[in-house]
């Protein structure tokens, strides 16, 4: 669950979810998004050895989308110097 919910965050900061409570999807905030995937980097290592293989795999492929999802957006904003890049 907390890895859904964090992923859940990160999908938002990057522009590829609506905000639950306003339903608009913002403008992608990098940093934000790169705080949750850093978290759920911090749990991975944290956990190690004591997740089930269906809980190893599921914070495992979620970082990796997330990961590249977030180089991709890096690429699209950075040059326009949008917010959070």
């Amino acid at each position: 669950m907390l890895v859904r919910s964090l992923a859940a965050s990160a999908a938002v900061h990057l522009g590829d979810a609506a905000d639950r409570t306003t339903g608009a999807t913002a403008t992608p905030n990098v940093a934000a998004a790169a705080q949750m995937i850093d978290l759920l980097a911090l749990l991975e290592e944290k956990t190690q050895g004591n997740l089930s293989e269906a809980e190893a795999q599921l914070l495992v492929g979620t970082l990796r989308v997330l990961r590249l999802r977030l180089l991709e957006v890096r690429q699209r904003v950075a040059p326009g110097g949008a917010p959070g890049a």
